[in-house]
């Protein structure tokens, strides 16, 4: 699979060599993966190569490095899946592992990147996520590269025994949706969320 390039990083498929301590320190930082997965279940090394050849095996799961092209540092992740086939639909999920690169519209340039992979490379139709709603860089990254909020999920999580509302965005394959389409989602956004 060919590499992927932004003007500042670019994605590769990430291979078990890249897995390396210092990598997975990200998955043990309770700050950066406070939002990453809502099952709070603990990320080993074990289970996310597991993970990794098990998606990429089935075709429906591709984790890709986040790469600098200055100095091919690995800076995070972007995951690619599930793909539902018979939809031609992704999930995509990105981390910005290390905090050195936090805060510089790195993951803007990356979920933007992310989605000229996912629809040249695999032809998705939809991309499509959720997120806490209190988790508002997050939110931002995601709608500077290019995805709409098309709706809310009341009280989904349970953070600290409060409900809290989960915020639902996708970005849509212009090879396979009208224009109008696209706007009238943009149009509608305001009812879920102001940024």
């Amino acid at each position: 699979m060919k590499k992927y390039y932004g003007e500042r990083v670019y994605l590769n498929e990430i291979e078990k060599k890249d897995i390396t301590d210092d990598v997975m320190k990200w998955f043990k930082d309770e700050e950066l993966m406070k939002f990453y997965t809502s099952s709070k279940q603990t990320i080993t090394k074990e289970k996310l190569l597991h993970s990794i050849e098990e998606g990429k095996s089935k075709g429906n799961l591709f984790t890709f490095g986040i790469y600098t092209i200055e100095d091919n540092t690995l800076i995070g992740t972007i995951k690619l899946g599930p793909i539902h086939q018979g939809h031609k639909t992704s999930d995509l999920v990105i981390l910005i592992g290390d905090r050195n690169y936090l805060g510089k519209g790195l993951a803007v340039e990356a979920i933007k990147v992310g989605n000229t992979l996912a629809f040249e490379e695999f032809n998705i139709r939809k991309l499509y996520g959720g997120m806490y709603e209190s988790n508002i860089p997050s939110i931002k990254a995601y709608t500077r590269a290019g995805w709409l909020v098309e709706g809310r999920l009341k009280g989904f999580y349970s953070v600290d025994n409060r409900n809290e509302d989960r915020i639902l965005v996708g970005c849509f394959n212009p090879k396979h949706f009208k224009q109008e389409e696209i706007d009238e989602v943009s149009a509608n956004q305001k009812r879920y969320l102001q940024l």
